[in-house]
């Protein structure tokens, strides 16, 4: 025990046995003992009261001298008090060098607590996005950036995923939004400001359609003339391969022409309808079907799990049945085999192609769905591919609240999954069973 706590019982123990003492000489012990508790107790909330004035005045002289208790408690609280000044002083410092370095970054960034409450933002947040550090904070960042996608954004947390806003502070300006844990309990919002790389997808997306649209008709006139020359008997004969060639050149572009057109109305458009309803298992059938009848094909497997139909566009998810199955045709030797699976789960519906081919590296998986990107571009040219169908197969699937996953291994075959929110999905309820009358 302390000394001072040692000095401040014996005292308080001395005080009570003197009280005790003189009460016995005149008859009344117990109530020398209570008075004696009673001036102990006012002595003690007389120093509390100076305690607490001294704390609210910050003047301490009374307690800086002597060895009780109080000047005890007093060391106590000196030191914490201090202790806590430095602390405070080290945090402002530390602040300062976070305020310095987010006003250094080219991007905006935004600390969010755990209700999305505005803790700080940089300078770059105040100019691209509008943002006031002193007068938001505490204030709901989505609240301040009205836009249903940041709502979903901040709500989902996922860290991985990015979208695009409209600028609060440019007609035509454009934020990207990602968010990332920092700290306990918050987060971070990273505000970037990519107007220029949003117009120049629109003036790349404007141009491939005109273009694609102008192309339209010459080719019109160059196939119906090649057709008309290769149906002509006056034509000599030297000229009958070149004809051909120039014919299945007239359709390859036709048809790189029409993907194009496609392409750039998927881009262009918002989610699909979904009111339709699609009845994918008949869907696979016909995309079976149709490509056995092209030419000599693998072995398609067909595997129904589900006779759920999904709600969106009929055209646009044949066309995406279409093109993984073309896809997969192309790199499966005539020998191999090809599955198409369809079913449902409390989670979605899973759409999946998969081959037993060639197989895709690694490296190349991320850029699968790139436009015109193409893993062995001679080989494509030779089979009539250009890179444009997992291309659209991607924004078909982005026009339906779906994702595109891929797993391949270079020998080993590949496998295009196609991940469809369970919102996405119409199930038919089950039909009751008819009860029999119950027997008189």
């Amino acid at each position: 025990m302390p000394g001072a706590s040692r000095q401040f019982l014996v005292g308080l123990i001395l005080l009570l046995l003197a009280g005790g003492a003189i009460g016995w000489i005149y008859g009344y012990a117990e109530r020398g003992i209570l008075v004696a508790a009673l001036l102990a107790l006012f002595w003690q909330v007389r120093h509390l009261l100076a305690f607490v004035r001294a704390i609210r005045t910050g003047d301490f002289s009374v307690f800086r001298q002597g060895d009780g208790i109080w000047q005890q408690i007093f060391s106590a609280f000196s030191y914490q008090q201090g202790r806590a000044g430095r602390y405070k002083r080290q945090y402002r410092q530390l602040l300062r060098e976070i305020r310095k370095s987010t006003d250094a970054m080219p991007d905006g960034a935004v600390i969010l607590n755990e209700a999305n409450e505005i803790v700080m933002c940089n300078r770059a947040a105040k100019t691209i996005a509008g943002l006031k550090p002193k007068k938001d904070r505490g204030q709901r960042v989505d609240n301040i950036l009205r836009d249903p996608e940041l709502t979903r954004l901040l709500r989902s947390n996922e860290f991985a995923q990015e979208i695009d806003i409209p600028s609060p502070v440019r007609d035509d300006g454009w934020l990207n939004c990602r968010v990332v844990p920092y700290g306990a309990d918050q987060k971070m919002l990273f505000l970037r400001d990519v107007t220029d790389r949003i117009r120049l997808t629109r003036m790349r997306r404007d141009f491939v359609g005109n273009a694609s649209h102008e192309l339209r008709s010459p080719l019109t006139v160059i196939s119906g003339y090649l057709d008309s020359m290769s149906d002509d008997p006056s034509v000599i004969a030297e000229w009958g391969q070149p004809i051909a060639q120039m014919r299945n050149q007239a359709q390859r572009m036709n048809r790189i022409v029409a993907e194009l057109l496609e392409l750039s109305r998927l881009e262009s458009a918002g989610p699909a309808d979904d009111t339709q309803l699609v009845d994918v298992a008949k869907l696979l059938t016909i995309c079976r079907n149709a490509l056995y009848q092209a030419g000599e094909t693998p072995e398609i497997e067909l595997e129904v799990a589900s006779d759920a139909q999904l709600r969106g566009n009929n055209s646009e998810i044949e066309s995406l049945i279409t093109n993984l199955l073309s896809n997969a045709i192309r790199h499966t030797p005539a020998d191999g085999r090809i599955t198409l699976r369809w079913e449902t789960s409390p989670a979605g519906g899973v759409l999946s192609v998969a081959d037993n081919g060639e197989g895709i590296n690694a490296e190349h998986l991320p850029r699968l769905t790139e436009r015109f990107f193409r893993v062995d571009p001679g080989r494509a040219r030779e089979d009539g591919g250009v890179g444009l169908g997992l291309a659209i197969v991607k924004h078909v699937l982005g026009r339906h609240d779906a994702k595109l996953d891929i797993e391949s291994e270079r020998g080993e075959g590949s496998r295009f999954i196609c991940r469809f929110p369970a919102g996405r999905l119409s199930v038919s309820a089950p039909v009751p069973l008819r009860q029999p009358p119950a027997s008189p």
